[in-house]
């Protein structure tokens, strides 16, 4: 059983693995003694000893507060004394001691390495990383000595000619550039290349050949050599910088960062440092207990050394853009090394998940370019995860309380009396809890152990009256998310299971269930999640948000989930491309809009077909062609390569172009439509002078009457508009961002809450905007340029009557143009 309370028997050799093994867990069993002054007793006996080898008066106060490396320390200490005598423990010997007691992670192995450091066989610094890295990658016993002799370079003497010869061949070598550059070379370039020929050598010796012999080729450092070598410019840092060239644009990850490494090179082999399948055990935190090599072994024969992970999303909500970043990390990380990645539905709390969240999390998974190797279910394992249960309440590891809530707190758990009921007692009413017999809230199952967070005790299993999505009326009782997820990664012979720095506190808790069931236990690797500015992701805050109107759903264009994202016309490259830039990063991210934007139109500019539509429009009858005249100008798709496609649009005596594009008193710096001023029709080849302006009775503008000449004979205008002719009717809809600040969620900067920041102007409807007559056949989501104006996409609520088109993102033009 393990202990309930601080000072209790440790009962459970599993428990005191965990405390010696796994230096994220927390708990301790012992309360540090009160002392007599600043140390008394003990204490000041052990203070001295750890001064006796060196270390600072402060130093040792500092390692006496930390109980764990003060034990192993003192242990080292003593088994080195046994061979040297007590006062044989020269500050050398003592360093070394030091600094493999701070750095040990499995603590079976301090006698063997205290052992080898007391017999002057780990004499540096380099040997002791060297040791180290030996024991975390052979866990199991015997160690074998020759080996481990051999990778430490136990014995290996490097003499003065050795290394004489080593720095004089790296010297040779470099020469030129030395003799070109004088001290301004960079010196540690040599010091590299001698210590990888000479692995094992005293690097401050090597140091003082290579200072020698440089001054010997180069002589004494004369004010050239003082003076401070040149930075190399660095380029000016603007939004263009964060530009994916064309040919870099893909799909399915193959995206590139800003530091020009794509994602799947950011993913691949040894770039994360992961370990290796199989290789479970080097991971720091990870528990070795003596079945894990042998659990290790099978998993490789199932699954051939081959990488395997999981996108774990609940289907009670729609995946966000931080989503975005764990499907590509998840997927793309197995991609990357030639592995697989498993869609894993987390269907363990039937009164929030629907039909339409399983469906949109599979769609917006392959609308990113993935395909899972198979879709599962934590439901699928239901009856084992039920079997599994019952064996951790054999094992005394689990047991059913009647206490309310969710959380108990340490004191709680102390004086509850249900957990240290009889083991049967427990079997018998799980069985009832499973059969209906008690109602919800009346009984749950928990799990005696202590999470890093101080919870303890967290429920494994609780009643829930409400029919499955998939397994309809056969459960009543379901388990919760700390019991479920490492066993479903087990079961699923998971080697990497990546999650967001959140679950960094469930680390303990994964690898302490798996073991007690004495199971195949993965890996869990956190990295930082991705948030953005000016939003909110979470499920209960978009709800609030739909629910008061303030959105129509979770796909509205406003929101940054997935399904709105691809509403509003985000290439879901340009999304991949963007979680490549922001790379795979421990820390959280917190990043602006405009950084995803920028993404955007880099992958738009290259595959968005140009056309022209007028969002405000201003009637211009030419009135020196006929009435009839009317003919087809062609519009290149991609002006930048017009081998890619053009269409056509007629051309007649009625053109309308945007409001904006006419001015009826000219202002300095205005380049377009006066009526002192003439303006060019963009691929029209005319060049239009106003006559008259027709005015309603209002005074506002409602036409103009112009006349044409060619360009070619025309003075070349210090503009070119867009217009259209003979168009479609169709409705606009412009988006601004949904907050007005940053942080919408930050009570500091909104303190009355994230409802009261909301931007009234975030969506703007043009109902009778007119676009050229190339868009007809336009599909749901098609995407094109309005040239001057922004790309837009087609939204799913179009009609065969009328087109609707939702702004994707504003074009980046010129700020000083007007």
């Amino acid at each position: 059983m393990f202990p309930s309370s601080c000072g209790n028997e440790i009962g459970s050799g599993l428990w005191s693995l965990f405390r010696k093994q796994s230096r994220v867990w927390r708990w301790r069993v012992c309360a540090v003694p009160i002392l007599t002054g600043e140390f008394g007793g003990i204490m000041a006996d052990t203070l001295t000893l750890f001064t006796s080898i060196g270390l600072s008066e402060q130093k040792a106060k500092e390692t006496l507060k930390n109980e764990s490396l003060s034990s192993s320390l003192k242990e080292a200490i003593t088994q080195a004394q046994r061979v040297h005598g007590v006062s044989g423990v020269d500050k050398a010997m003592g360093t070394l001691l030091y600094s493999m007691t701070s750095r040990l992670k499995d603590t079976k192995r301090l006698a063997f390495l205290s052992e080898s450091i007391a017999q002057r066989k780990i004499c540096t610094e380099l040997q002791l990383a060297a040791a180290l890295d030996f024991v975390k990658g052979h866990p199991q016993d015997p160690i074998n000595q020759k080996e481990f002799d051999e990778a430490c370079g136990v014995g290996v003497v490097i003499t003065p000619e050795q290394i004489e010869e080593a720095v004089e061949a790296v010297i040779k070598k470099h020469k030129d550039q030395l003799l070109k550059e004088r001290y301004h070379f960079n010196m540690g370039l040599l010091m590299g290349e001698a210590r990888t020929a000479l692995k094992w050598a005293d690097g401050k010796v090597i140091k003082n050949e290579v200072d020698m012999q440089v001054l010997h080729l180069l002589g004494p450092k004369t004010e050239a050599d003082l003076e401070k070598k040149p930075k190399a410019q660095k380029a000016k840092v603007v939004e263009n910088d964060v530009k994916v060239k064309k040919e870099e644009v893909a799909v399915n990850g193959d995206a590139v960062s800003g530091e020009g490494k794509s994602l799947m090179e950011q993913l691949r082999g040894e770039a994360l440092k992961f370990h290796k399948p199989g290789e479970n055990y080097t991971t720091e935190g990870y528990v070795v207990t003596p079945n894990t090599m042998n659990l290790l072994k099978k998993h490789l024969e199932f699954t051939g050394g081959q990488i395997r992970t999981r996108f774990p999303p609940e289907p009670n909500g729609i995946l966000h853009i931080g989503h975005a970043k764990a499907i590509n990390f998840n997927f793309g990380y197995a991609k990357a090394n030639n592995g697989i990645c498993f869609l894993r539905y987390d269907d363990t709390n039937p009164e929030k998940e629907e039909e339409k969240y399983f469906t949109a999390i599979k769609d917006m998974v392959e609308w990113l370019g993935y395909k899972p190797y198979a879709i599962t279910h934590a439901s699928d394992n239901f009856q084992q995860l039920y079997d599994l249960a019952v064996d951790l309440i054999r094992r005394g590891h689990a047991y059913v309380c009647h206490q309310k809530g969710e959380e108990l707190k340490g004191h709680n758990v102390a004086q509850s009396p249900w957990r240290d009921r009889p083991i049967e007692e427990s079997l018998v009413l799980f069985e009832r809890m499973k059969k209906g017999l008690f109602a919800e809230g009346e009984a749950t199952l928990r799990m005696k152990m202590v999470m890093e967070d101080g919870k303890m005790d967290p429920v494994a299993y609780r009643i829930k009256y409400t029919p499955h999505h998939r397994t309809g009326d056969e459960w009543c009782i379901y388990p919760t998310y700390d019991y479920t997820h490492c066993l479903c990664d087990s079961i699923e012979n998971i080697s990497h299971s990546l999650c967001t720095k959140e679950f960094q506190a469930r680390r303990s808790s994964y690898y302490w269930l798996c073991n007690a069931l004495d199971l195949y236990c993965p890996v869990q690797w956190e990295y930082g999640r991705l948030n953005l500015t000016y939003t909110v992701v979470s499920k209960r805050k978009i709800i609030k948000l739909v629910e008061t109107g303030v959105v129509r759903d979770w796909d509205d264009p406003r929101l940054f989930t997935l399904t709105a994202l691809r509403r509003r016309g985000f290439p879901p490259e340009a999304i991949n491309n963007f979680c490549a830039r922001v790379g795979v990063t421990v820390s959280q991210t917190t990043t602006e809009p405009h950084l995803l934007e920028a993404c955007v139109r880099d992958v738009l500019n290259e595959t968005a077909p140009r056309t022209m539509a007028v969002l405000e429009p201003l009637k211009v009858t030419i009135t020196n062609l006929p009435d009839n005249f009317k003919t087809d100008v062609r519009v290149p798709d991609f002006p930048a390569d017009e081998a890619k496609g053009s269409h056509k649009v007629p051309f007649t005596r009625t053109v309308f172009i945007e409001q904006s594009d006419f001015r009826e008193v000219m202002e300095k710096g205005y380049k377009r439509l006066t009526p002192e001023q003439p303006v060019g029709l963009r691929h029209a080849g005319y060049v239009i002078s106003v006559q008259k302006i027709i005015k309603d009775t209002q005074g506002k503008v409602v036409e103009l009457e112009v006349t044409c000449c060619s360009s070619e004979t025309a003075e070349k205008p210090k503009a070119f508009i867009h217009w259209v002719s003979e168009p479609l009717v169709c409705e606009v809809h412009l988006y601004e961002r949904l907050f007005l600040h940053k942080n919408p969620e930050d009570p500091s900067e909104v303190p009355n809450g994230f409802l009261s920041d909301i931007n009234h102007n975030s969506l703007q409807v043009i109902s009778s905007a007119l676009v050229d007559t190339s868009v007809k056949g336009a599909k749901v989501f098609d995407k094109f340029q309005f040239e001057r104006v922004g790309y837009f996409s087609v939204d799913p609520d179009s009609t065969a009557d009328k087109l609707i088109f939702n702004r994707t993102v504003t074009l980046k033009e010129d700020p000083g143009k007007i």
